[in-house]
């Protein structure tokens, strides 16, 4: 106890090293005070969550995560799937994984980014090791642009030395301010070290809306020329989101030197989602309530949701998003 009072000590005398982003977190804290007093790591990892405990990610329980709880994504599954999933089996990676997931709201890119991390640790999105930035709430004054980058790269440097599978979450990119994530960069690219650090094994998400018209253009395409949307290849989308990306001015991306250096690993365009893929997910929310699946209440949700383009009304413009209010409400009346 007194080396963890020790531990919190320094931590309350120490100045925050980010004040719009949390601190470094005290089970990081602790571990570097212990583990110099512990001699044997294995029981404190007992106790503890800790970098170092190797957790195979499985390829089969990922595809499966993926299949039973992801629809109408089979673009972003088969990327996520093999980026993932050999990026972790590397055992010297060239680089970080930089993945970029674009699309509507609703359509599953925090609900990827959740899978990923559960599937790297125990914790999950809980995990000391996973890291979520939202643009709004850490970064939300352009007038403090500057002060901003420096924090992000003492943040990053920090829990990279700490652990060097740390996962990076940053939301809402479409509304970053441009330049921002730049500061970045060299964390990003071809680098054995970076003033003494390996950033090769970190993982990095970035999640935006920037895009989503584009992929709506080509998802509308096909369904105006009678094609699946399943017959959409990444090549249809990947290399237009890219450059749709890079010249929206209103995005974190507007310009940014990841993209002009090819430092994102893979756009991942998520497809606007249709009224079967709504009953999907119903479904699903459902049966994790611990309630039998009723059809009649399924077609009264989903029917609820509004579709767009107006005429057509191919697409949910809310995506899954509203769907488990919209349950209780029905759960509610029924009661």
């Amino acid at each position: 106890m007194k080396l963890v009072r020790a531990a919190l000590g320094l931590l309350l005398l120490a100045p925050p090293l980010v004040q719009t982003v949390e601190p470094i977190s005290l089970g990081l804290a602790l571990a570097g005070v212990l583990t110099g007093y512990i001699s044997y790591p294995r029981l404190y990892c007992f106790f503890t969550e800790c970098c170092g405990q190797k957790r195979s990610l499985s390829r089969e329980a990922l595809q499966k995560d993926l299949d039973n709880k992801l629809f109408g994504q089979h673009l972003a599954k088969k990327v996520i799937l093999n980026a993932v999933s050999g990026f972790i089996s590397n055992p010297k990676p060239k680089k970080p994984l930089t993945l970029s997931l674009h699309g509507w709201t609703g359509t599953g890119k925090n609900f990827v980014s959740k899978i990923i991390a559960e599937h790297i640790y125990e914790g999950g999105l809980n995990s000391d090791y996973v890291h979520l930035f939202v643009a709004t709430l850490h970064f939300p004054h352009a007038s403090n642009i500057t002060q901003y980058k420096d924090q992000l790269q003492q943040w990053i440097r920090g829990n990279v030395s700490a652990c060097a599978r740390s996962i990076f979450i940053f939301d809402e990119m479409d509304k970053m301010h441009a330049g921002l994530i730049d500061a970045i960069k060299p964390f990003l690219d071809y680098y054995d070290l970076v003033d003494g650090i390996s950033y090769q094994k970190a993982i990095f998400i970035f999640l935006s809306n920037a895009g989503a018209e584009r992929i709506t253009d080509v998802a509308l395409d096909f369904w105006r020329s009678g094609k699946q949307r399943e017959e959409i290849k990444l090549r249809d989308v990947e290399q237009a989101l890219s450059v749709s990306v890079f010249n929206n001015k209103n995005s974190g991306f507007w310009h940014s030197s990841l993209i002009d250096r090819n430092l994102i690993d893979y756009f991942v365009p998520f497809l606007p989602l249709e009224y079967k893929h709504l009953k999907m997910c119903i479904k699903v929310e459902m049966k994790s309530r611990g309630y039998e699946v009723d059809e009649d209440i399924v077609n009264r949700v989903a029917e609820e949701m509004t579709f767009f383009p107006k005429e057509e009304r191919v697409f949910s413009d809310k995506g899954c998003k509203t769907v488990y209010t919209k349950l209780d409400y029905y759960y509610d009346e029924d009661d």
